[in-house]
């Protein structure tokens, strides 16, 4: 069993001794924490939270756990029920709400399910926000309302809907040229709410031609969720079989997207958000962001656009606070997370889906044509176990010495950058190992760079171990 507390939320496996797996007393502990930290926060009179979940197995019992807490520590609930996370975010500014809790294990299996912790903007609480709410759930440090300042509970249905709608009326996406194309698509909703949402979405864009595949909002997750290409054999079968134009995969909450070109082949998660940046800064002139871990394409056609890259720390917090920063139009992550400030701050898949589909409507050609325009990169994802007794720190700071006359960020463990690659380390925060990601334009330079990075690692500890 497993629970892992982090300053974004708190996720871990259905079950086992309290303290060890999400269990119910600590799903209510945290949830009470959370509301508790929110009503510290919220200058209203009375506070309000927004709850949604996916299609989880667990969801019900989650969900009924986590608003029950919140209104025992005096906390009107708005429960808008089976949902998606960016659904969530959009509905706290517009319910006006303190703030939010997504019930949704991300791309984790069925056994998982977390509680992620929104602010009154909508989006991810910050580092230290975080650190405040373990804090309170730890030392116990909150108390429940008296009978008459319980919190009260209401249900809103319809709230994937509204967000559709607020993507319909933005100015980038093109329905009448969706529409005019007759795009024939197929989705893979993984059985969670993208079988619910998706195919409203492309409903409302126009798309008649509808290939569902695994849209059984129901919890059973036909494969692994996480939209990888091992993953997705079914789908990519389908779209060939069907003469479809597009594939569509999200994970079970529907923040990141994956597509699948005509012929099967992956498009590249690292180039979903390639690919959409190209068609935003068509229309509109500015900066773009991603994580240092994410595709130097994006660098390439930002500076094609005449256009400023920024890279920050890994995790969608860090991106949009660089992409506030640096006043970016579009950002994300090379894991398919498309962030359009045009409509909120927070990984969404559904707006990368229009957004997408206006651009390859506009292109008037193949999903392979429009990813061939594209630089080729291939990533190569590695790591190292290292002993409980060695130093990471000092390990990653051999490297970067090693390496110094390159340019070498720091932010976030350390980024190596040449001519035509790059490689980065991260720590594990909970474990004696080191990520080690490597890019280059062929995939055996990349993995020839991430073994020589290892290598390197290697004959360091070797060193100092004599």
């Amino acid at each position: 069993m497993t629970l892992i507390k982090s300053i974004s939320g708190i996720r871990g496996t259905i079950g086992g001794p309290v303290g060890d797996g999400l269990t119910p007393i600590d799903i209510v502990k945290f949830s009470s924490a959370f509301g508790n930290w929110v009503k510290s926060k919220s200058k209203n009179k009375k506070t309000k939270i927004i709850v949604g979940r996916d299609a989880r197995i667990s969801g019900k019992m989650v969900n009924q756990l986590v608003c029950g807490s919140l209104m025992g520590v005096g906390v009107d609930v708005v429960d808008i029920g089976l949902s998606t996370t960016p659904t969530v975010e959009m509905a706290v500014t517009m319910e006006k709400a303190d703030g939010g809790i997504v019930l949704t294990a991300s791309h984790n299996p069925k056994q998982w399910n977390a509680l992620k912790l929104l602010n009154s903007k909508g989006e991810f609480i910050s580092g230290q926000d975080g650190n405040e709410v373990l804090d309170i759930a730890e030392k116990g440090n909150f108390e429940y309302s008296a009978i008459d300042h319980i919190g009260t509970y209401s249900a809103i249905d319809g709230y994937i809907e509204k967000h559709i709608n607020k993507i319909l009326e933005l100015p980038t996406v093109d329905v009448k040229a969706i529409k005019e194309r007759n795009f024939k698509i197929a989705i893979d909703g993984v059985n969670s709410t993208g079988g619910i949402a998706v195919p409203m979405l492309l409903k409302a864009l126009g798309v008649n031609q509808i290939i569902e595949l695994f849209c059984t909002p129901d919890g059973n997750f036909p494969h692994n969720p996480e939209p990888l290409p091992e993953h997705l054999h079914d789908i990519s079968k389908m779209v060939v079989k069907n003469n479809a134009h597009l594939g569509i995969v999200v994970d079970p909450d529907v923040d990141r997207l994956a597509l699948i070109s005509e012929d099967g082949d992956m498009f590249g998660e690292e180039y979903t958000l390639v690919a959409v940046a190209d068609y935003i800064l068509s229309h509109k002139k500015g900066n773009t962001v991603s994580n240092l871990s994410s595709t130097r394409a994006l660098r390439d056609i930002t500076e094609a656009a005449g256009c400023k890259y920024s890279a920050s720390a890994v995790g969608e917090v860090n991106v949009v606070e660089m992409m506030k920063a640096t006043n970016a139009v579009i950002g994300g992550e090379g894991n398919g997370g498309i962030i359009y400030p045009e409509l909120h701050y927070g990984r969404d898949a559904l707006v990368g889906i229009a957004l997408f589909l206006s651009h390859l409507a506009r292109f008037g050609k193949s999903t392979s044509m429009l990813r061939s325009k594209y630089p080729n990169y291939y990533i190569s994802k590695n790591k190292i176990e290292l002993n409980k007794e060695i130093n990471v720190d000092e390990v990653l700071k051999s490297i970067q010495e090693k390496y110094k006359k390159n340019p070498v960020n720091t932010i976030d463990g350390v980024k190596i950058d040449f001519e035509e690659e790059w490689v980065h380390l991260r720590k594990s925060n909970t474990e004696p190992i080191i990520r080690i990601y490597a890019e280059s334009k062929s995939q055996t330079t990349a993995e020839n760079l991430a073994d020589k990075i290892i290598a390197d690692i290697k004959e360091m500890i070797k060193n100092r171990n004599k």
